[in-house]
């Protein structure tokens, strides 16, 4: 070593040498709130529904023709107590019969099977503080006595107190 490198490596030997950690001095806090609202989430799944009555599924000699459909489910979620999940449809005039009935629900109790109006009728109830999800199966109904046509209804699901 050179004479200037020995004599700062002599000086830094002699050094007080410390750990490397934090120094408090003092404290602080502050106050953290969580705030939870009410939630309420409602979700179909499996897209449109399409209800062709057909001769491919109509018994001769009855005047009652039916078509079933059980491709779509309802998922919900709720943090409120007391809830119940209602329907109704769009349509306020409908010439043939729209009904819907929730199968296998994992959380709450399934009302009977409902023929849809624009008043809601309810569809689950008992499922608050939950989630869940059922099948919907849609039941349209028309009399030979009505013709042809197209009803296309709008279904709204709406999650309310009991």
């Amino acid at each position: 070593m050179t004479g200037c490198c020995a004599a700062l490596a002599a000086a830094f030997a002699f050094l007080p040498v410390q750990a490397a950690h934090a120094q408090v001095f003092g404290a602080a806090g502050h106050t953290v709130t969580v705030q939870v609202s009410v939630i309420t989430a409602v979700q179909v799944t499996g897209g449109s529904v399409n209800l062709n009555i057909s001769s491919a599924n109509v018994v001769a000699g009855q005047d009652q023709m039916t078509a079933v459909d059980q491709s779509t489910s309802l998922l919900w979620g709720t943090n409120s107590s007391g809830r119940k999940i209602s329907v109704s449809t769009s349509l306020a005039a409908p010439k043939f019969t729209l009904k819907l009935l929730a199968l296998n629900p994992t959380q709450g109790t399934a009302a009977a099977e409902v023929t849809l109006s624009a008043s809601a009728h309810d569809l689950l109830l008992n499922v608050g503080r939950s989630t869940g999800s059922c099948t919907l199966r849609y039941t349209g109904v028309a009399l030979a006595s009505q013709g042809t046509g197209n009803d296309v209804h709008v279904i709204t699901f709406t999650v309310q107190a009991q």
